[in-house]
């Protein structure tokens, strides 16, 4: 099954463009689509003749590789962020419809779902909040903004770490035209990430490598908006941190119509819940796993 919460607006409308259609972007601002163009015009040789392919022996090998990496990053968790991770999916599938309206009075782009998440984190006695961050554009890389959450982790000693909680994780990896082989590393990705930005990080590294390995494929160039410095950007850049969704966007008066955000929560629940028996299936074979990847992490050190 291939559920998404939401689709990536700056690859929707290169495709589009790339099909002769005129898409609008509902997350991207005015430069964004611009460069879309200057890409599509000046960057991508190939054009509208770009089709859908699957993958050649070499590249399948090398995705083949960066799967693995995949696997390896998401079994070494510690125990903080594996008992977070099981919080985190059980209170997102608690959330219901009627949770949604009470949640969020601003335009519906999910941000009713992480505040309903982030109430449910804080009554749990967790430092949670909601975290829009902002960059601006460069010649390279488009400006643009990012909803996620974030737990504040404290120590014994009183440091503190953030631990980034994005529900929307696989979505921010769609590319066009992506090889069969793609498609399996992006579904295999965790519905929802739970950790540091240093592992996060490790998981952007391989899926770049990955999305450049499916494109080259298919004779098309990294677009820009799929490049590290930029998804590096949606969780590095300054933000802002709320708590309660009345003061996210109070200027906002009239009535808000969730029936998109309802539609986000049913594929979050779907994904979840294939994700979590899936799991269970694999719970034998990835104890073993999970044993070879700490001996493998603890080797890494000596």
């Amino acid at each position: 099954m291939n559920c998404k919460v939401y689709r990536s607006s700056s690859d929707e409308l290169w495709a589009r463009q790339s099909n002769g259609g005129g898409g609008v972007s509902h997350e991207s601002e005015h430069d964004l689509a611009l460069m879309v163009n200057d890409f599509l015009e000046n960057g991508n040789s190939c054009g509208a003749d770009s089709r859908y392919s699957s993958d050649s022996d070499s590249s399948l090998s090398d995705l083949l590789q960066l799967a693995d990496k995949i696997s390896y990053f998401k079994l070494v968790m510690d125990q903080y962020e594996n008992d977070l991770l099981s919080v985190v999916n059980s209170l997102a599938l608690s959330i219901n419809e009627r949770d949604l309206h009470a949640a969020s009075s601003g335009p519906c782009k999910a941000s009713c779902i992480r505040f309903s998440l982030v109430k449910l984190l804080r009554m749990s006695g967790y430092d949670a909040g909601l975290c829009t961050s902002r960059w601006q554009g460069s010649d390279k890389v488009p400006g643009g903004d990012h909803e996620y959450i974030d737990v504040i982790r404290y120590n014994d000693t009183g440091v503190t770490e953030r631990v980034i909680v994005d529900i929307d994780f696989r979505s921010q990896f769609e590319i066009a035209r992506a090889v069969d082989s793609y498609d399996r590393i992006l579904n295999s990705l965790p519905v929802i990430y739970v950790g540091s930005f240093t592992k996060l990080k490790q998981f952007l590294q391989v899926m770049v490598e990955a999305a450049r390995s499916s494109l080259k494929q298919n004779s098309m160039p990294l677009p820009p908006w799929r490049s590290l410095a930029y998804l590096q950007a949606k969780w590095q850049s300054p933000h802002q941190r709320k708590f309660d969704s009345s003061e996210h966007n109070s200027s906002t008066t009239a009535p808000v119509d969730h029936k998109k955000c309802a539609g986000h929560l049913k594929r979050l629940h779907s994904l979840l819940l294939s994700e979590i028996e899936v799991e269970r299936a694999l719970k034998p074979y990835n104890r073993d796993r999970r044993v070879k990847a700490e001996r493998r992490r603890y080797a890494s050190f000596n």
